[in-house]
C-alpha cells in the first residue's frame, strides 16, 4: 500500500490530535493541517485511507474518524 503524501500528511495529523487531545481533528482543522480548503477535498482523502483501511468511520458528527 503506497500513500501520497498528502495522505501521509493527513494521518499524522490525526495521530497527533489523537495522542494531543484523545479525538480526531474536525474536516476544517485537518484542511487548515495540511494546506487544504476545501472540505470536499479533506473527505475524498480521508475515504482514500479508509479504503486502505488506515481510518474507519465511529459514526457521524465532526469527530467521525478513528485509526483502524
Amino acid at each position: 500500500m503506497s500513500l501520497t503524501e498528502r495522505q501521509e500528511q493527513i494521518l499524522r495529523c490525526i495521530r497527533e490530535a489523537i495522542a494531543e487531545t484523545g479525538e480526531c481533528p474536525t474536516l476544517e482543522e485537518i484542511g487548515t493541517k495540511v494546506g487544504l480548503t476545501s472540505k470536499s477535498a479533506v473527505h475524498y482523502q480521508l475515504k482514500r485511507l479508509e479504503a486502505c483501511g488506515l481510518i474507519a468511520r465511529a459514526g457521524q458528527g465532526a469527530r467521525i474518524y478513528r485509526l483502524a
